[in-house]
């Protein structure tokens, strides 16, 4: 195994320095194994991150997570939405978000409105 250090350009790289990780895996930290296992993790961070991008959330699944997160109902939803029977067709994916809706969900919940512009993903009957 190759001891020196390098940018992670290629999956190949990448599946090295995962090998390599495993190999100096538990090492203490402060001693020269635990140094380059630290800088091995970042350079794998760092190569996740730009190769391994994840796309942005369906806009229901935002808003029902951010719902759960800030403990609120459907009636709590329909005071930004609309109506609850407004908030029935928008969650179930009846009803699509309108500029409006899209503006009072991002200023009231602070969900990007780059998720909330994306199209909704309708569920299988």
């Amino acid at each position: 195994m190759d001891d020196r250090l390098s940018p992670l350009r290629t999956e190949a790289d990448y599946q090295d320095a995962l090998r390599r990780v495993e190999a100096l895996w538990g090492s203490r930290l402060g001693t020269p194994e635990g140094d380059r296992l630290d800088i091995l993790a970042t350079l794998i961070d760092s190569y996740e991150t730009a190769h391994e991008a994840l796309d942005p959330p369906d806009p229901i699944a935002a808003i029902e997570f951010r719902m759960e997160q800030m403990g609120l109902t459907r009636a709590d939803l329909a005071t930004i939405v609309g109506s609850r029977a407004r908030v029935a067709e928008v969650l179930n994916r009846k009803r699509g978000l309108s500029i409006a809706m899209i503006r009072r969900l991002h200023d009231t919940l602070g969900i990007s409105a780059e998720v909330l512009i994306r199209p909704t993903v309708r569920k299988a009957a």
